[in-house]
């Protein structure tokens, strides 16, 4: 093997050690780490469970969630920069574009010319979409008395509390930064 070779295959043998999390032998697994584990998966199938019953919820108005999402952040800010809200929503920009076409076709948004930049659109929302704002409010709360019957105001405070804290410590892991893992 010529010494090129042997460089990549120790950097990428490195990089995989770096990248990847020590893995616990069974004995080395506390009640703790189950619990946690039991959590990041109950965080993940509630979210998941939560999403795909919320579009059964909203299919009488005939909206999808990734619609849905797009009109409820225009409801907090409304007249965005399309490139805006794709950063926002956490979306490629042709993606978006196709989901704005249906959006403004159905007639519930509106994409406006920048008055700076003409060659950058805004969205707003159309003037008849406060029927399916009203509508959609209407479905959202039925939907989360239903999803949330069991927890009590106060249960209710303290899980939002709970998972802001978690939502506020994600984005300050750099995972692109591998020096973090413990080894």
């Amino acid at each position: 093997m010529d010494t090129k070779s042997a460089n990549i295959n120790q950097g990428s043998a490195s990089a995989k050690s770096t990248r990847n999390p020590k893995w616990l032998r069974p004995e080395e697994i506390t009640d703790a780490h189950r619990r946690d584990l039991k959590l990041g998966f109950l965080l993940h199938d509630v979210s998941r469970m939560r999403r795909k019953a919320f579009d059964q919820f909203m299919k009488p108005l005939g909206i999808t969630r990734a619609q849905w999402w797009v009109i409820a952040h225009l409801t907090r800010q409304d007249g965005m920069m399309q490139t805006q809200l794709a950063d926002l929503l956490d979306v490629g920009k042709a993606s978006l574009g196709t989901l704005i076409d249906r959006l403004e076709s159905a007639g519930w948004i509106e994409r406006v010319a920048d008055p700076t930049d003409k060659r950058a659109k805004r969205i707003y929302l159309a003037r008849n979409s406060q029927q399916l704002l009203e509508k959609m409010g209407e479905y959202e709360r039925a939907f989360n008395e239903q999803a949330f019957r069991g927890l009590t105001g106060d249960d209710r405070e303290t899980l939002v509390q709970l998972l802001s804290v978690i939502k506020q410590s994600l984005p300050e892991m750099n995972m692109g930064d591998t020096s973090t893992h413990k080894d």
